[in-house]
């Protein structure tokens, strides 16, 4: 059982909007701090938000007043709402639970230009 699944990615213009969103399916959901990060093309992996278990949130600078993490404990997912893209978010953006250092398989976004 894959602990983490991504979905929501896809190719969109630059100014466009996407929403990721990751299911949990392993244990340590409702104990862990939630994050998402990328990967680039010949760059290293990056957190881009991170959210606690109360709710507080941590974004790179890069994102910061584009992109919202959320979390819904009920639910077991934590969603990455990404408004006015840019081609420099191109990436796969991978889920990751870091109480168990759980990773999800990453979903491709690709804005283009």
């Amino acid at each position: 059982q894959v602990p983490l699944v991504e979905s929501g990615g896809g190719l969109v213009e630059a100014g466009g909007s996407l929403r990721l969103s990751c299911a949990a399916s392993a244990s340590g959901f409702r104990l862990s701090a939630m994050e998402w990060y990328r990967q680039a093309p010949g760059k290293q992996r990056e957190l881009v938000a991170r959210i606690s278990l109360a709710g507080s949130t941590v974004y790179a600078d890069s994102v910061k007043g584009r992109f919202t993490i959320s979390r819904d404990n009920a639910k077991k997912t934590v969603d990455l709402q990404m408004n006015s893209l840019k081609p420099e978010d191109t990436a796969v953006y991978y889920c990751h639970q870091g109480l168990n250092n759980y990773w999800g398989q990453g979903t491709q976004v690709t804005v283009s230009s």
